[in-house]
C-alpha cells in the first residue's frame, strides 16, 4: 500500500507558479529533501542495518546533486502548454524523476564499470571498500556490484512510488503515468542498445543515433516536457511541438556529452575523461569519425578507431583523440550541437508559449548543449 501523500510545497509554493525555471528546481530540491526524509524513516523501520548500509547511501547519493536539469525542462513544457497557479505536481514529478536519474547512474556505472560519478567513488566503488575495510569475507567487487544494483532497484521503487502518488492527486494523472511509462522503457531499451553495440564492436551511425536518442535525448528533455505539458492538460499540437523540441534539445545535450566524455576536464564533469574512449563506447562522435576517416583514406584513424585497436600496440586514448579531430568529427558535432540547439528553440517557440518561458528554454539549451547565448538569441 501507497503511503501518503508527501507534502511538496508550502502554503505561498501552493498558490503560486515558481516563476522561472531555476525557481522550480530550488523548490524541487525542498520537495526532494522532504521526500527523502521519509524514505529514511519508512527505511528504519523496515530494518536500521539496511537503512545505514543502503537507504542512507541513496539519500547522500541524490543529495550530492547533479545538473537537475530535468525538473527545469518538467517546468518549461508545464508552463507552454498553459500551466499555472498551484505547481505542487510539477515539482513532485521533478523529484522522481532526480530519484529515478540516480537509479540510472548507479546501474549504468556498474555496467560500464565507471570508477567515479559527481566527483566521488560510483556507488559499487564505494560498497566494494565499505567490504574490504569491515573485514568481510567473499569478494569486494561481487558485493560491491550486488549491493549497488540493489540501490539502483531502491532508488527505481522510490521515483515510481513518489511519481503514482503524484498522478493519484492529480486530474491528469493517467497521462502523466503513460509518459513516465514509455519513458522508463525508452531507457531500458537505449541502455541494452548501448550494451549490444559495445559488444559487437558496431561502429554504425543509425545505431549511434538510436542510442542517443532512446537513452539520452528522449529522457533528458522530451519526456520532461511531455511530462510537465500532460500536468497542464497540453492539446495534440503543444505536445508535438514540445517532442520535436525535446528530441532536437536533448540530442544535443547527448553531442556535448559525448565531446566531455572524450576531451572534458574530469575536475569539471566528475567522471574520468576517457572512459568512453577506452571501452570504445558507440557515440555519434565515434561514428562520425569512422566514417570521415573511411571516406578520406586515413587508414591510420581507421585503425585506431577499429573494434579490436585496444588489443595492438601502440594504441592509446591520445591517438584515438587525435583522430577525432584529424578527421573533423569534433568540428563536425560541434556545428551539428549548434544547428541542433537552434532547432529545438524553433520548435519550442511553435508552442506559442509566453516570452518568459522562451527565454528561460533558451537558457536551458544552452546549458545542456554549450551554445553560446548569441547563437540562440535571433530564436527567443
Amino acid at each position: 500500500m501507497l503511503g501518503p501523500r508527501p507534502t511538496v510545497a508550502g502554503p505561498a509554493e501552493a498558490d503560486h507558479a515558481p516563476l522561472t525555471a531555476p525557481g522550480a528546481t530550488r523548490a524541487m530540491e525542498a520537495v526532494l529533501e522532504r521526500v527523502l526524509e521519509a524514505r529514511l524513516r519508512q527505511a528504519r523501520e523496515t530494518d536500521t542495518v539496511f537503512a545505514r548500509d543502503m537507504a542512507d547511501r541513496l539519500a547522500a547519493y541524490v543529495r550530492r546533486g547533479g545538473k537537475r536539469l530535468r525538473t527545469a525542462f518538467v517546468w518549461c513544457g508545464w508552463r507552454a502548454a498553459g500551466g499555472s497557479g498551484d505547481a505542487s505536481a510539477v515539482l513532485s514529478t521533478g523529484a522522481a524523476l532526480e530519484l529515478l536519474q540516480a537509479c540510472a547512474l548507479i546501474h549504468d556505472d556498474v555496467m560500464d564499470g565507471s570508477p567515479l560519478r559527481r566527483g566521488a567513488p560510483a556507488m559499487h566503488v564505494d560498497f566494494a571498500h565499505g567490504h574490504r575495510t569491515g573485514r568481510t569475507g567473499g569478494s569486494a567487487e561481487s558485493f560491491g556490484t550486488s549491493a549497488a544494483v540493489l540501490t539502483g532497484d531502491l532508488a527505481l521503487a522510490w521515483a515510481d512510488d513518489l511519481l503514482t502518488e503524484t498522478a493519484l492527486a492529480s486530474p491528469h494523472g493517467p497521462r502523466l503515468f503513460e509518459e513516465w511509462r514509455a519513458m522508463r522503457t525508452e531507457m531500458v531499451a537505449g541502455q541494452y542498445r548501448d550494451l549490444r553495440a559495445q559488444a559487437s564492436g558496431s561502429s554504425g551511425a543509425e545505431e549511434a543515433q538510436t542510442i542517443a536518442v532512446l537513452k539520452s535525448a528522449r529522457y533528458t528533455v522530451a519526456r520532461p516536457l511531455a511530462l510537465g505539458a500532460s500536468l497542464a492538460g497540453a492539446d495534440a499540437r503543444t505536445l508535438g511541438a514540445l517532442r520535436a523540441a525535446g528530441r532536437c534539445a536533448g540530442l544535443a545535450f547527448q553531442l556535448r556529452d559525448d565531446l566531455l566524455g572524450a576531451f572534458g576536464d574530469p575536475a569539471l564533469t566528475g567522471k574520468p575523461a576517457d572512459e568512453d574512449l577506452r571501452s570504445r563506447k558507440l557515440t555519434p562522435l565515434l561514428a562520425v569519425a569512422v566514417r570521415r576517416a573511411e571516406a578520406t583514406g586515413d587508414r591510420d584513424a581507421a585503425a585506431v578507431l577499429a573494434p579490436d585497436a585496444g588489443a595492438r600496440p601502440g594504441h592509446t586514448v591520445e591517438r584515438m583523440r587525435a583522430a577525432l579531430e584529424r578527421t573533423g568529427a569534433r568540428a563536425e558535432v560541434e556545428a551539428r550541437i549548434a544547428d541542433l540547439a537552434a532547432s529545438g528553440l524553433r520548435h519550442f517557440g511553435a508552442t506559442g508559449a509566453a516570452p518568459l518561458v522562451r527565454r528561460e528554454f533558451a537558457a536551458l539549451v544552452e546549458r545542456a548543449s554549450g551554445v553560446a547565448p548569441r547563437q540562440a538569441e535571433e530564436f527567443v
